[in-house]
């Protein structure tokens, strides 16, 4: 039942590649029946060493009688060449066969594998944020980077199976041709082993399972280490964190080991029983006086069949062991239960009147309290629109739905009046830019960071688009300049670098929707002075939208949406909010002495 899940589980990935499987398999039973036939040729072969004429040889079985039709017209002394000879090119043939056929399995392997790992990338840039933020980022890393390729392996291991199964089949029949009454002893024999093998290894899919989740823990372990390292090191919890690490390693490795318990029991299990089997055949047959070149055929077939069983029942253990890979990946992949965001077939041009919420309502998910209530506000075009509030409040719950990192729960939002998501997403997100605190600067140039904003930029406009960021002057005091490479997420550059870089990036762009989430927030005076220089000058005429704790950001808006627990409170321009002393005001007049909202 294990491996009729996992080889459903299978069929959409192998139906990518039709014809490779059902190649291989016949390239697999060739090169068994070239090998069959190589070593039936013992028969003759040794029955030539016999002074006898063969035309007075009585006919043991159908391969004996075949095969001596086959050279009765050829005189005795040509035979012992004639035979070997023939051998010899079976056997070349059936390596020229087995080459092509394990060539083509790699193929399919990496093949398959390049394919899975293109689509997990495209479901990671394709499903909505309220599924990443809820998973582990160490397991979504540990599925792309790891089990990604266990289902790989799982399926190169499949097509094995078949090939092996083949080469069963051909050899028994081969071995019935040659003596049947021994061949019903093997297949009862092989089968016995076959039942002993599968008790011994029964635990290999619950092992395999424990593996995926044992990599899963140890992928976080080291995500949380390297993204928390300036944290660790600050708190001085490098033993405690190294420790953690180590627990994570053993249980991995115990995992492991237990697997290649499995793994390595199958082999010297399955060869003792089979070496047994020969032995019991060997007495049986001289007991009944036998024909000895029969015999000896019969015997060598027997055991060049002996290591394919072994392989056949090693490779079930493995393919066993992969279904918790499989299933992971495969559920990664189910989009039943997860949320994607579909584009329009609309082609967004030019904004019009403006952004319109009308009783919009959002949900991370269906267990949790709703992250937006009743949401209905307009944001003009041309304007600048301040979104205030607590922490927690919902202000970049609403930007992400601008954008449409996510999916609205109830409600509409209208791109004047045609609802967002009959709008073509990425015509509709190229003209929008976002500056945030949070900005991830790529471990590139200076130049291609700022060209991330638009890919086609030519060097004067990342030039110039580094100008109106006040960006320019340090840039071109790098040894460099442009051509500075700034390391894993900018570490060479201080955060007001990053800032202005970031915001370069979103000038070159030349959006009509300019969005600012805390984009001064912690920055240094000099820094935000700067920044917000350059922003002021780059906001005319556009449509922006501001998250900002900066009172200086605040005062110059247009209009103020003040947000508590999902809801809008209150909302106008900035004296009229004072005068209604509410919560704006409230917080207005805590930061009267300070700087911060």
């Amino acid at each position: 039942m294990q491996e009729v899940k996992a080889i459903k589980a299978l069929l959409p990935l192998l139906r990518l590649y039709p014809w490779t499987i059902p190649l291989i398999i016949i390239l697999g039973i060739f090169s068994s029946l070239f090998e069959g036939l190589g070593i039936s040729l013992f028969i003759p072969f040794l029955q030539s060493l016999d002074t006898t004429n063969l035309q007075e040889k009585a006919s043991h079985s159908l391969v004996d009688n075949f095969l001596n039709q086959i050279f009765i017209h050829v005189p005795q002394e040509k035979r012992l060449f004639l035979i070997p000879l023939c051998m010899l090119g079976l056997v070349l043939l059936k390596n020229c066969l087995a080459y092509i056929s394990t060539l083509l399995s790699y193929q399919l392997y990496w093949r398959i594998g390049q394919r899975l790992l293109c689509k997990i990338f495209q479901h990671l840039l394709s499903v909505s944020y309220s599924f990443l933020d809820s998973t582990p980022s160490g397991k979504l890393l540990n599925t792309l980077d790891i089990e990604t390729w266990r289902t790989c392996d799982a399926i190169f291991t499949f097509i094995n199976i078949i090939i092996s199964l083949c080469t069963v089949v051909v050899f028994v029949i081969l071995l019935m041709l040659t003596s049947w009454q021994l061949s019903v002893l093997v297949t009862v024999a092989l089968i016995l082993i076959s039942l002993s093998i599968q008790y011994v290894t029964r635990r290999a899919k619950k092992l395999g399972q424990q593996s995926v989740q044992a990599n899963n823990n140890l992928a976080n372990r080291v995500m949380e280490g390297f993204y928390g390292m300036r944290e660790i090191r600050a708190f001085g919890h490098e033993s405690y964190e190294l420790k953690r690490f180590e627990q994570a390693t053993i249980h991995s490795r115990n995992i492991a080991l237990k697997l290649a318990k499995l793994y390595s029991i199958t082999g010297p299990l399955s060869e003792f029983l089979a070496v047994a089997l020969l032995v019991c055949i060997l007495i049986i047959a001289l007991q009944y006086k036998s024909d000895v070149p029969t015999l000896l055929t019969f015997i060598f077939m027997l055991y060049r069949l002996q290591p394919v069983v072994r392989r056949l029942d090693t490779e079930r253990v493995n393919f066993i062991s992969y279904l918790g890979a499989l299933e992971d990946v495969m559920s990664f992949l189910e989009r039943a239960e997860k949320h994607y965001i579909h584009s329009g077939d609309i082609q967004f041009q030019k904004l019009q009147r403006g952004i319109s919420f009308e009783s919009v309502d959002f949900c991370y998910t269906a267990s949790e309290k709703p992250a937006l209530q009743d949401i209905s506000l307009l944001i003009p075009r041309g304007k600048t629109t301040a979104l205030v509030g607590p922490s927690g409040a919902g202000k970049s719950t609403l930007i992400g739905l601008i954008c449409r990192f996510h999916e609205i729960t109830k409600g509409e939002i209208c791109v004047d009046n045609l609802p967002l998501r009959k709008l073509n997403l990425p015509s509709w997100r190229s003209r929008i830019a976002i500056v945030s605190q949070d900005i991830y600067i790529f471990n590139t140039t200076i130049g291609e960071n700022i060209a991330y904003g638009r890919l086609d930029a030519t060097k004067s406009e990342i030039i110039a688009a580094a100008k109106k960021a006040n960006a320019h002057e340090f840039i071109s005091k790098l040894p460099e300049g442009y051509d500075t490479v700034v390391g894993d997420r900018g570490i060479r550059l201080s955060g007001g670098q990053k800032q202005r870089i970031a915001l370069a990036r979103a000038m070159v762009r030349e959006p009509e929707i300019l969005i600012l989430d805390e984009a001064t927030n912690a920055l240094d005076s000099l820094s935000e002075n700067l920044i917000q220089e350059a922003l002021n000058s780059f906001s005319q005429n556009r449509t922006v939208i501001v998250i900002a704790h900066r009172l200086s950001t605040i005062e110059q808006a247009d209009q103020i949406i003040v947000l508590q627990e999902g809801r809008i409170v209150e909302q106008g321009h900035l004296q009229y909010l004072l005068k209604l002393n509410g919560l704006f005001a409230k917080l207005y007049h805590l930061q009267s002495g300070s700087t911060q909202v």
